[in-house]
């Protein structure tokens, strides 16, 4: 990665063992975006940060950047604020629908009050069915793929 490379996110879908959110990642930056559909803070998945800021420091070894100014605290760590989910099981939709609008709108930084073009306290019913129905297609022109 060079330069050219600094506005890219990397998107990772996490399972904390029970529960998927997404963390939107500009490796270069050194920025995670945190959405999450429960509300939680990061701090409730410690695991999970020291996992995500190990690769970062490692990513900027093999970068040869110093490290003697920039110590794992220079990793920054945006929770924002997110639609959330009114029950216990569609976290992973939730997840899928902040990777689908942000990819949608072509955004390479995402607000901390969420994008204003979905901004909402909860996805409504319909939305949630949309991206069940656009995985359930996406999932069947894969499987016909095989």
């Amino acid at each position: 990665m060079d330069n050219k490379d600094a506005e890219k996110l990397f998107f990772i879908p996490f399972n904390t063992g029970g529960h998927w959110l997404l963390l939107a990642i500009n490796p270069i930056r050194e920025i995670v975006y945190y959405l999450d559909s429960l509300g939680n803070d990061w701090t409730t998945y410690p695991d999970m940060k020291v996992l995500i800021d190990t690769v970062l420091q490692a990513f900027r070894a093999q970068r040869d950047i110093q490290t003697s100014r920039r110590g794992a605290n220079s990793i920054t760590w945006i929770k924002v604020a997110c639609p959330q989910q009114r029950n216990q099981i569609d976290c992973g939709y939730f997840m899928l629908r902040f990777m689908r609008d942000t990819l949608a709108l072509g955004r390479l930084k995402i607000p901390t009050d969420y994008f204003d073009e979905f901004k909402c306290a909860f996805y409504t019913k319909d939305q949630v069915d949309e991206i069940k129905e656009e995985w359930c297609q996406f999932m069947i022109k894969l499987s016909c793929l095989l």
